[in-house]
Parts: structure tokens; C-alpha cells; sequence
């Protein structure tokens, strides 16, 4: 199992006293040395926390994957085939929200997404797409090209411990049918420590992109440990599960 660490937050904190640190091309260099398979970063359209120039240099920096986050708009796809990110997952944005509060609704736009899909394919740019565990979701996502998708995880996460039973059951079910279409499945947002394991248990989700928690932990650990403290949940969870 795959994962990318998110180092949107680094940014954030950098942003709030308007300094030029914490570099998050530091933190992605720190993330891919100490167990990072890839690097996440979304870039939002009011630019809250990473900055066009973060995109930039952390492409030229790092050796691992990119996996560029970003609204399906004009602006960012032309940003994405300018920066040539191996990946770009194409996520819903809405100015007032705290970070990303649900799945792309495909099926309402397929046309739309569909075209959005074939100019960053047609530019060796893997698209994957930001969906609640829905079947119609993904079997749009599939309709229009896509052949990645990212679960959103965050109702599974934002549930008490015990109250989780449902959501797990409809993510489970999700990354069968995705994988029947021949769809890799990732799964990300609102994942810790405390509620990764279920997840990383489920054998077709190949890959999962965290940030907030892992960031948060790194302020009382450091990010190395925070990072190994993560992929060793992962690792021995999928472990256990096998």
C-alpha cells in the first residue's frame, strides 16, 4: 500500500505569520526520504495555503510521483499541463469550506468532466477523480475515461468509532466495484492513526493520501517519525488483514 503525504498544512503554517518557513519543498523532500511514495498538494483556486511557486519548485525537487489536487477549472488546467504533474486528482471546491467537504458529483456533468479528463490525458497526465463510495459515482467515473479515482473517506472519518460500521461497509463495496471496472482505487481525507486501519485493510484500495493528521503529529514528533508512524499503522493493518 501506497502513501502520499499531503503537505498542504506546511504551507498553511508558513502562510499565517506571512514567512518564507516552513518551506514545503523541505517537507516534501523530508516526506519522500523518509517513506513518502508520492507527494500531495492541492492547489486551491484562492490559493490558501500552497502557492503557484510551491507547485513549481516542488515539482523540479522531488523524485517521487506529484499528485496535483485541484478544481476543474480553466486556470488549473492549464497550470497542470504547464507544471506536468504525474498525477492530478480533480476534486470539488467551494470557496467557504474549511477543506473538502464531499465527492465530485460526476454524474450531474459528465460531458463536462469527460472533456476536462481527455486534455490532461492527452498531455501523459494520469487523472484520477475525488468521489464519495457511490456506484453510480464510479461507474460515471469510468464512462468518462477515468481510470483512478480517490474515495472520499471523510464521512467514515468524521463518524464516532463505533458508528463506523455503515460507511466502512459502503467504501468496501465501492473499491470491489471500481476494481470489477478495472478502476485503481486510492482513498483519502480525514484518515489518522486512530481510524486508518479499517481502510487500509480493504486489499483494492492500493493507495492512500493523508496530510492534516500526519502534519499534526509532526508537530509533537517530527515528520519522519510522524510519516513512519503512519505507514506502520498502514503496513500492519493490511498485514493483519492477509
Amino acid at each position: 500500500m501506497l502513501l502520499g503525504v499531503n503537505i498542504d498544512h506546511v504551507a498553511t503554517l508558513r502562510n499565517a505569520r506571512g514567512a518564507g518557513y516552513p518551506s514545503p519543498v523541505e517537507a516534501a523532500l523530508v516526506a519522500e526520504t523518509h517513506g513518502a511514495d508520492l507527494i500531495t498538494l492541492h492547489l486551491r483556486e484562492d490559493r490558501r495555503h500552497i502557492k503557484d511557486a510551491d507547485v513549481f519548485a516542488i515539482k523540479q525537487a522531488i523524485k517521487t510521483r506529484m499528485n496535483l489536487e485541484m478544481a476543474m477549472t480553466e486556470e488549473m488546467l492549464a497550470n497542470a499541463i504547464n507544471v506536468q504533474p504525474e498525477d492530478v486528482c480533480i476534486v470539488p471546491e467551494k470557496r467557504q469550506e474549511i477543506t473538502t467537504e464531499g465527492g465530485l458529483d460526476i454524474v450531474a456533468q459528465q460531458d463536462k468532466v469527460a472533456d476536462y479528463v481527455e486534455k490532461l490525458q492527452q498531455n501523459q497526465i494520469r487523472v484520477s477523480l475525488f468521489i464519495d463510495a457511490d456506484l453510480a459515482q464510479i461507474q460515471a467515473a469510468y464512462d468518462v475515461g477515468a481510470r483512478v479515482i480517490e474515495i472520499h473517506t471523510g464521512a467514515y472519518a468524521e463518524k464516532a468509532a463505533h458508528d463506523r460500521a455503515a460507511e466502512l461497509a459502503r467504501i468496501r463495496q465501492a473499491a470491489e466495484f471500481a476494481e470489477k471496472l478495472g478502476i485503481t482505487v486510492n482513498a483519502g481525507h480525514g484518515l489518522t492513526i486512530q481510524n486508518v486501519a479499517p481502510i487500509a485493510q480493504i486489499p483494492q484500495i492500493v493507495e492512500l493520501n493523508i496530510g492534516h493528521s500526519i502534519i499534526a503529529q509532526a508537530v509533537f514528533l517530527g515528520l519522519p517519525k510522524a510519516i513512519e508512524q503512519m505507514k506502520e499503522t498502514m503496513f500492519r493493518a493490511r498485514f493483519q488483514a492477509t
